[in-house]
């Protein structure tokens, strides 16, 4: 039985922020953006609560809310708007965001493409395929749009699972300098049969 896929609509907000804050608490990326245990589940919310404002963004729920996946159609947008509002919004973690930011910003296909910015599942779900199922899902409809993909991967299991899905190395990993290694991935668009042979 394959899992039902929604778009998520704006009552679904919370859940949506809980299942990305559970899915990434231990994520590499995650504690080396917002190393304070204490205020990581804070931040993170807000990270995300900004990421699901941005125009072009698409974000879909599986099953009953147990995992998720957040889409952006180009221009990419920015990890976080620049400038004071994000000191105050981040504090320690403003520098870190602006370090990735600007890391991560070049290493986008220069031609039109769709962006995943991040899927989670919920702890007691991961490995169930529900990440397999959200990808199949939009990479259906990225393909018979002729449009490519591309992602950062953040650990080693979730590169596994791009490559199984089709997605390839685009360069070298970005490094971070204290921080954990990304890997940028690209999945062109594959042909779609219009005649169902």
């Amino acid at each position: 039985m394959h899992p039902s896929i929604r778009r998520a609509q704006a009552t679904d907000e919370d859940t949506v922020l809980s299942v990305l804050t559970e899915a990434f608490a231990n994520d590499p990326l995650t504690q080396w953006l917002f190393p304070d245990p204490a205020e990581r589940t804070r931040l993170q919310q807000r990270f995300y609560h900004h990421q699901l404002g941005q125009p072009g963004a698409e974000t879909y729920l599986v099953g009953e809310g147990e995992g998720v996946s957040l889409w952006h159609a180009l221009p990419a947008p920015d990890a976080e708007p620049d400038g004071p509002n994000l000191d105050v919004a981040y504090g320690a973690s403003a520098a870190r965001l602006r370090t990735l930011g600007k890391a991560l910003a070049p290493r986008h296909p220069g031609a039109s493409h769709l962006y995943l910015f991040c899927m989670g599942v919920r702890g007691e779900r991961q490995g169930a395929g529900l990440g397999s199922a959200m990808l199949r899902d939009r990479l259906t409809r990225a393909d018979h749009d002729g449009v490519a993909v591309y992602l950062e991967a953040s650990s080693p299991g979730s590169r596994a699972l791009y490559l199984r899905h089709g997605f390839e190395h685009l360069g070298e990993p970005v490094r971070l300098a204290d921080g954990p290694q990304l890997w940028p991935m690209l999945r062109d668009p594959r042909p779609v049969d219009l005649h169902g042979g």
